[in-house]
């Protein structure tokens, strides 16, 4: 494997969760992160090329009339159909993961203790799935 990092966005309103969960990704080592506290700012970012992005379902914590995390995640689909996003979440809700499924996240992870681990196997699994679709692609004469 490359040298690479793994470039991810952070976007949750919740300052001391984001800060964890970014110090424990920079711990690892293998990491990239940029950390926005709106949806907005996200946005506005995007030319950066992440590879992933970890999205709050909230996001209306900081600012009032803010972009939630759906209406976040339907404007990177637009813009991007294919930058995977992992919606985060405090509440354990099927209706919610739901939710997120149908408007094409990657994955929803409730935030736990365990939820960090859970957030490095979703992007192992993604990456794994680009390569493949990479060689795939290669097999089949597109590349």
């Amino acid at each position: 494997m490359s040298n690479k990092k793994i470039k991810v966005f952070l976007v949750d309103d919740d300052a001391l969760f984001l800060k964890s969960l970014e110090i424990e990704f920079l711990d690892v080592g293998s990491f990239e992160i940029e950390t926005y506290s709106t949806g907005e700012l996200c946005l506005q970012n995007l030319s950066n090329t992440p590879d992933v992005i970890i999205l709050d379902y909230h996001l209306d914590g900081i600012e009032e009339n803010a972009m939630n995390g759906i209406q976040t995640l339907d404007k990177i689909k637009q813009m991007d159909k294919d930058i995977p996003v992992v919606m985060l979440s405090s509440q354990d809700s099927i209706d919610i993961a739901v939710s997120c499924m149908h408007h094409k996240a990657f994955d929803y992870v409730v935030k736990s203790e365990t939820a960090f681990v859970r957030l490095q196997k979703i992007i192992q699994n993604i990456l794994a799935n680009k390569k493949m679709e990479k060689e795939l692609n290669w097999y089949m004469g597109k590349i």
